[in-house]
């Protein structure tokens, strides 16, 4: 089995690429130890301790390596445990553990349901333009409310925490929203 790499925006991490589905559908972020506790994978690559974000996307696995923590060390470990993990088949999840629900204190604003229709444009822009070009970069971005012409999103994978996420969140997905959705008037990370 051939695991490809490919670099992210995010210097800190990289995107592994298994030559198979990684996840049926959905992604997983896991951003602590304690996260990764629900994957023996995630769990595996947490115990490294060089590591502080593991991000499951469709066909990929994005490792963020600790501040200071140099690649090619850290690289062939992790390479060693994705060969490992996906050539036995081991399953993603411990049993009961795939809950992909986002935790209570995390669940985003209540959107107004006078705002439905430009909800509904914005998660369309989301699904269709943004978050594809976005897992090529080895993340995700998820729709988390939309207040007064504010649009809030969260970052995940290499996303979260890369030099340039604010750049793509400013000069590329709110201009993006504002041009096709005229009520949204900035996006924010949370």
């Amino acid at each position: 089995m051939l695991i490809e790499t490919e670099t992210t925006p995010n210097p800190a991490t990289l995107k592994f690429l298994p030559g198979r589905a990684v996840m049926d559908g959905g992604t997983r972020d896991f951003a602590t130890p304690e996260e990764a506790e629900a994957s023996p994978l995630a769990e595996a690559i947490f115990n490294l301790g060089d590591v502080t974000g593991v991000f499951f996307g469709r066909d990929f696995v994005s490792v963020t390596a600790a501040p200071g923590v140099e690649w090619p060390g850290l690289k062939p470990d992790v390479l060693a445990i994705l060969l490992d993990h996906f050539s036995a088949n081991m399953p993603l999840f411990k049993p009961a553990s795939a809950n992909f629900s986002v935790p209570a204190d995390d669940e985003g604003l209540a959107d107004d349901p006078a705002d439905a229709d430009i909800v509904a444009q914005i998660r369309e822009l989301i699904d269709t333009r943004v978050r594809p070009a976005v897992a090529n970069d080895g993340g995700d971005i998820v729709y988390r409310g939309f207040d007064k012409g504010k649009v809030f999103l969260r970052m995940q994978g290499a996303c979260s925490g890369c030099p340039s996420s604010t750049a793509t969140l400013k000069n590329g997905i709110e201009q993006l929203l504002k041009y096709y959705v005229p009520e949204v008037t900035e996006v924010r990370a949370v």
